[in-house]
């Protein structure tokens, strides 16, 4: 990777940012640190962040609501970093936008790992020639980077924007859970990753979310994209 990507670690523990940055560093990754989520706001600010890896429990603002205000004018990607594994927190951070929910437990090589995957699907994607996928009610230009759903402009996170241009690059196409975890994922999570980011992504491009017609269920296998125009 290169040294041009720069990684915001907030957490309140000493110990653990230390830890991360000596890592990361190590990658040739730049990074900046803060303690709190008031601290880390004002580094955002001021700073090109290309990625953040957010501890949730913090003393004032904790990491949700920080992940919250940084969804209302970014789509940087965002690792939440817990000392829970239970699954209501997990799914809370992948709605509020998180890209990924890494349990404190894990080790520092695979939290790089996960930054450094996170990373290189996102210069990859830079890296296409200009396209538009039309589908009448949702164009999606795969160079911009731009969704447009019924002449309006919708903001998706990483995930959600990777996730939509798969399926609608390959329309009817079914993925299963496994495919999509190991495509997105690393094949670390399981149904509810998926479930969450989808039901999120719904919200965003059909008009009726609870009966989708683009984006619908393959029951017992995964998911589809029909290409209605």
């Amino acid at each position: 990777m290169s040294a041009v990507n720069t990684i915001l670690v907030v957490d309140d523990d000493p110990s653990i940012v230390d830890l991360l940055r000596d890592f990361l560093e190590n990658e040739n990754f730049r990074v900046i640190t803060a303690c709190d989520s008031a601290q880390a706001w004002a580094v955002f600010e001021q700073s090109t962040i290309h990625c953040l890896i957010l501890d949730i429990m913090m003393p004032g603002q904790n990491g949700f609501e920080l992940c919250r205000r940084i969804r209302s004018k970014s789509n940087v990607p965002i690792l939440f970093l817990s000392a829970r594994s239970d699954d209501v927190d997990k799914i809370r951070g992948l709605t509020l936008g998180g890209d990924d929910y890494i349990v404190k437990t894990a080790s520092p090589g695979e939290i790089v790992a996960r930054v450094k995957a996170v990373l290189r699907r996102s210069a990859s994607q830079q890296q296409m020639e200009e396209r538009i996928l039309d589908y009448g009610r949702i164009k999606i230009n795969l160079s911009t980077r731009e969704v447009v759903v019924e002449g309006k402009n919708v903001v998706l996170t990483p995930k959600e924007y990777e996730l939509l241009r798969l399926f609608a690059e390959h329309p009817r196409h079914v993925f299963s859970y496994e495919q999509l975890l190991a495509k997105f994922w690393d094949g670390v999570g399981d149904k509810h990753t998926i479930r969450v980011h989808l039901s999120r992504l719904r919200e965003k491009i059909e008009s009726d979310p609870n009966h989708p017609q683009h984006l619908v269920n393959v029951w017992g296998v995964g998911y589809r994209f029909e290409g209605i125009k």
